[in-house]
């Protein structure tokens, strides 16, 4: 037969074309036979094929009808062979219909257990779940409704049962998805892009008493997949969404329950059927309505935080669904829906919001229509039958979400407490502006209030709080980072949430208060909450930070969510938001909530430079007898709270860490109100940025950090570029106050605090206003320095270190120039002719021939003071000295008093400042000298007769000494220092050698880094003498030994680079003394071989360092003896 090229439309063509290949299959039920049926089902077209359905169905339903296993193969291919057939054309016979759904059941389901999924390959159950969806889909309006006649209800639930057991049990998410498609056509329910019967209200009525049958095992079985595994995928999630509501609001529709069943008697042929029918009475209903709304919660509460944003859209269609049809009938079920509803208003998907926001007023109109014509709405806390609007409806439920919230919060996981707080904003945003109205009723704002006040209770338990300190270094920052402060933002732990997710969600509904309510209700709500109790205190100042930012519109998510769309939600005027912030910030900063204690006693005495000191040091300063006093006079204790003991217990921890909580939340409190108000927070900087500062010189670590992102917060919106601006900008009356704190320092101790502050984060220009200041300071520290001088070193420490940095001096770039080169020089050809005759010269020289000649320049006196003078005729009249160098030498003055005093952490601190006194002073040397020779008595003390931290600070004094005044150091350093430290560090090396990886913590070990490192560097700028350099080589050469710890060789291995600077040629001979590496073989036979100690010698623990320092040092020399 030639090949067809267009469709058969002839049936009597079609008949005979297709008639050999019925036979074939009929009377042989191969694969191959069947591939050849549906290869020419193809070549037929669709008004044919209609003409001929019976014929062409029998052979392949006559394979399925074969007693017998068969070939899966063979069924798979008959079961895509009928289903072109089923979609091309119409089934219109009922019988037909009936005997093809039993067939294809039956090729879904266990021989031997015909209730249960047969075990066969997903592809047959695809293939027969697609015939089966194309039979539902093919069959004709007035047969398709025979299905749902109570005859059929064993048939029909079979059918159904096998769907589900395919959608629940198996693992392929192609049959699941095809099992709950074929669900959905069952009923009728379809909604895929075909052509769907569609039933009339009557036979709609019908469809849903025959489901009512099968309501309780869909739904259970379909709610367990949606609740199920998440590595199902959410397109199956999705397909039983549909599943649930289509058939919940087939069954339990509002129209269907309320026209009642028909009053018909049932046959008695049915038998048995009649007990599988049910009556949908109003009992039945209610009963119904109450098993559903159990399904319902638990389906919420795994869908409504899903992962995939089109399973959460499903569940507000779903929502849409049951509340347009079934809100009657499911009663209780209204809540949860409308909960579910209204928390996805805060979806972070916009599509789903915009759906919701659709949903949602849709659900509105119908209430208010509702309740306008006298029908009653049953909401989730009331089911009484007066009519109520849909902002009753919500309001109740706030009210009822707002009372179980800490119940929630305290029981449930973060994925439940982040689906309620979202749905407590949720009912804020709906209500919009009538928040307002609602927070008027006392009831409502009080629940609300203590919810929050509950829910935000902060865990205070954590040790680690109170102990972290802060020192200067973290509160200094450079131009180049605009918020170093960042890094440094601590996390706030709750006690009853962990998530950084539901700390935003309760922040957003405290802004969202805020921004709809009145301003003026709630500051005075929540401030007669932070003065009632101190429980509520920080919980009340956080919620106040956002209320008054909500109020402010800012970070409020306001797209039309509100109900009432002609009375939209604004933020409050700027009259208003200042004055409320105004009335917040007068209780924050009042004495009783700002002048906290966040210290115990014992430890303000010893808050400086903690980081250095070991613990044994730790119990030796706690001992001394003016440490309470010290403390005591450094704190303002509020009536308040008792007087702590000096070691604080465990419930004075809690105590301390809720004072530091409270000043962190009032501190982020004031840069919150100075956003709101932005610019016109300007003026209020006369009473808020002096407490401020206060706090960035807090010894605690959180509270610095929090005063300095607060600053950093208020310069921002108060339009200031950087701090240096801020404080600068308003310097006049922030060094008043200090000025006058000063005077009265036991009421106002923290003034020197605000100075160091102002000092690190200002510039040069800040000098001429501070001069004044600073003799203050010094005054007071000559009227009370067995009391006050730790706080004013650290006062005077801040204003060294603002004087260095203003005032760059040579001492930096001195340090860096006393640096070994570890580049060596370009290399030179060794001339022997010049060699020798500088050799002969200098001999002559060293017996005193041609002396004479010799120029005499460095037989000069050094200059004094007095020939700096350029007019010899003048009076004898000294220049006068810069601002910062008179001040300098004022505080080097009181340092050297200080240098004695019986506080090991005083004196670390005025060795601290000293360091930096003479920094600041090497640029006029005639200046540092008679303050070098002062301060030196003292000096030596700490060097030679301390504790080993006061030698280890004093050497690095001694170090800068020696960069910025090194003749006039010599003498004294040869004579009183050197010797001791060389002999310090002989004793040490064998214990060092020795010791093990424990042994690089210990202060020792520091000790003899610290020397090590600074000793080559002094040698070099001192420019010691023969027998002093050789001392210092023997107290070094032990530390050139492997078995030191590696720091300590890097140490001695610099000091060797020094000296090798200073006497290359010594040093040479003393390295290849100790190990030589290679034998020097003489250039001419008239010159005698050199022999050194070290040749030959074997491989030792000095050979690695003494060849590192060879070849870095004398690389050419190494060369030219290889």
């Amino acid at each position: 037969m030639p090949s067809i090229m267009a469709q058969i439309s002839d049936p009597k063509i079609a008949f005979a074309y297709l008639r050999p290949a019925c036979v074939l299959l009929t009377r042989a039920p191969t694969v191959t036979n069947v591939e050849t049926l549906s290869g020419q089902l193809k070549e037929v077209d669709d008004a044919t094929l209609q003409q001929l359905q019976e014929y062409v169905l029998f052979p392949l339903r006559f394979v399925l009808k074969v007693p017998g296993p068969k070939n899966e193969k063979l069924v798979q291919t008959v079961a895509e062979a009928m289903s072109h057939v089923l979609e091309d054309t119409c089934v219109q016979s009922w019988e037909t219909l009936r005997d093809l759904l039993s067939e294809l059941c039956l090729c879904l389901c266990s021989p031997t257990n015909p209730g249960k999924p047969a075990d066969t390959s997903e592809e047959l159950k695809s293939a027969v779940l697609r015939c089966l969806d194309a039979l539902l889909h093919a069959a004709y309006g007035d047969i398709v409704f025979k299905l749902f006649e109570p005859v059929m209800l064993p048939g029909l639930g079979a059918a159904i049962s096998l769907l589900l057991a395919l959608a629940e049990k198996e693992k392929s998410r192609d049959v699941q998805a095809a099992a709950l498609k074929c669900l959905q056509a069952l009923t009728l329910q379809c909604d895929c892009t075909q052509e769907h019967v569609v039933p009339s209200s009557e036979e709609r009525c019908t469809i849903g008493g025959t489901m009512a049958s099968f309501l309780p095992g869909i739904t259970v079985a379909v709610a367990r997949i949606i609740t199920g595994d998440l590595r199902q995928g959410h397109a199956v999630t999705i397909r039983a969404i549909k599943v649930w509501s289509r058939t919940v609001g087939l069954v339990m529709e509002d129209a269907q329950i309320q026209a009642g069943e028909p009053s018909k008697t049932p046959s008695a042929d049915l038998g048995r059927i009649t007990q599988l029918m049910v009556h949908r009475t109003p009992a039945w209903v209610k009963s119904t309505a109450g098993k559903l709304s159990v399904l319902l919660r638990k389906i919420i509460s795994c869908t409504s935080s899903h992962q995939h944003w089109r399973v959460r859209l499903e569940m507000v269609e779903l929502d849409d669904h049951l509340l347009a049809r079934c809100s009657q009938s499911l009663g209780e079920c209204v809540g949860p829906l409308l909960e579910a509803l209204v928390g996805a208003v805060n979806d972070e998907e916009p599509r789903v919001r915009k759906r919701c926001e659709v949903v949602l007023s849709e659900v509105s109109q119908r209430t208010q229509s509702r309740s306008s014509s006298g029908s009653d709405i049953t909401s989730k806390s009331s089911s009484s039958s007066s009519a109520q609007t849909f902002t009753d409806v919500l309001s109740e439920n706030l009210h009822s979400l707002a009372t179980s919230l800490p119940r929630l919060m305290r029981t449930s996981d973060d994925q439940k407490k982040l689906f309620v707080l979202n749905v407590f904003l949720g009912y804020l945003k709906v209500l919009g502006p009538l928040v307002s109205v609602v927070l008027n009723s006392s009831a409502h704002l009080e629940r609300i209030s203590k919810a929050l006040m509950q829910v935000l209770e902060l865990d205070v338990m954590d040790v680690r709080i109170v102990e972290e300190r802060s020192h200067a270094a973290t509160i200094e920052t450079s131009p180049g980072s605009p918020d170093p402060y960042t890094a440094h933002t601590q996390r706030k732990h709750f006690l009853y949430f962990t998530d950084e997710k539901i700390f935003s969600a309760l922040m957003e509904i405290c802004r969202t208060l805020g921004y709809y309510g009145n301003i003026y209700l709630l500051t005075d709500h929540f401030l007669d909450l932070y003065q009632q109790s101190s429980a509520y205190r920080k919980q009340a100042a956080t919620v106040l930070n956002e209320v008054v930012r909500g109020a402010a519109g800012i970070a409020v998510a306001t797209e039309g969510h509100g109900l009432e769309s002609e009375v939209r939600g604004h933020s409050a005027s700027q009259e208003d938001l200042t004055v409320a912030v105004v009335s917040v910030m007068e209780e924050y900063t009042s004495l009783h909530n700002w002048h906290l204690i966040t210290v115990g006693e014992e430890t303000e005495r010893d808050r400086q430079d903690q980081q250095l000191l070991s613990p044994a040091g730790l119990l030796s300063i706690s001992n001394n007898n003016v440490s309470n006093t010290k403390a005591n006079s450094l704190q303002v204790i509020p009536s308040s709270f008792g007087t702590p003991s000096p070691s604080p217990s465990t419930s004075a921890i809690h105590q301390l860490n809720s004072n530091i909580w409270q000043l962190c939340i009032q501190l982020e409190g004031i840069a919150c109100f100075a956003q709101a108000l932005g610019r016109d927070f300007r003026p209020i900087l006369m009473t808020s940025l002096y407490p401020v500062l206060e706090k960035a010189g807090e010894e605690t670590l959180l509270v610095s950090q929090a005063a300095l992102g607060s600053m950093w917060d208020i310069s921002k919106a108060c339009g200031y570029r950087s701090l240096k601006e801020l404080i600068n900008e308003n310097s006049d009356y922030l060094l008043n106050d200090i000025s006058l704190n000063l005077q009265r320092l036991s009421q106002h101790p923290q003034a020197p605090r605000v100075l160091t502050v102002m000092l690190t984060h200002s510039d040069c220009s800040l000098l001429p206003l501070v001069g004044d200041i600073v003799q203050d300071v010094l005054t007071a520290l000559d009227l009370s320095y067995d009391h006050k001088a730790a706080l004013f070193c650290s006062v005077l420490h801040a204003l060294m270190k603002a004087l260095a940095r203003w005032f760059p001096s040579s001492c930096g770039r001195t340090r860096e120039s006393a640096r070994p080169k570890h580049t060596s020089p370009p290399k030179e050809v060794l001339d022997i002719r010049h060699f020798l005759l500088d050799l002969r010269k200098q001999k002559e020289l060293a017996e005193g021939i041609g002396i004479e000649e010799d120029d005499t320049e460095d037989l000069v006196p050094p200059p004094t003071d007095c020939e700096d003078v350029e007019d010899i005729g003048g009076p004898d009249v000294k220049a006068e000295l810069p601002a910062h160098l008179c001040i300098t030498k004022d505080v080097m003055e009181r340092c050297i008093h200080l240098l004695s005093d019986p506080s090991l952490r005083l004196r670390l601190k005025v060795l601290d400042v000293l360091e930096l006194c003479v920094c600041v002073l090497s640029e006029r040397e005639n200046e540092l000298l008679p303050m070098a020779h002062r301060c030196w008595p003292a000096l030596l003390q700490r060097l030679t007769a301390d504790d080993p931290l006061a030698v280890l600070r004093a050497f690095r004094v001694l170090c800068t000494l020696g960069e910025t005044c090194g003749d006039f150091l010599r003498r004294r350093v040869s004579k009183e220092v050197l010797p001791k430290l060389s002999s310090s560090l002989v004793r040490q090396a064998p214990v060092s050698a020795k010791a093990g990886p424990v042994y690089t913590h210990t202060l020792a070990y520091k000790l003899q880094l610290a020397v090590l490192q600074g000793l080559g560097s002094l040698c070099q700028r001192l420019d010691l003498g023969d027998a002093d350099l050789d001392a210092v080589c023997e107290a070094c050469l032990p530390y050139l030994s492997c078995r030191q710890p590696i720091r300590l060789q890097e140490a001695g291995r610099s000091v060797f680079q020094h000296l090798i600077q200073v006497d290359p040629d010594a040093f040479w001979f003393t390295l290849n003394e100790l190990h030589c590496p290679s034998s020097y073989i003489p250039p001419h036979p008239d010159l005698q071989p050199v022999h050194l100690s070290g040749m030959g010698r074997p491989r030792d623990e000095y050979s690695d360092n003494v060849l590192k320092l060879l070849r870095e040092e004398f690389g050419s020399v190494a060369e030219t003896a290889s």
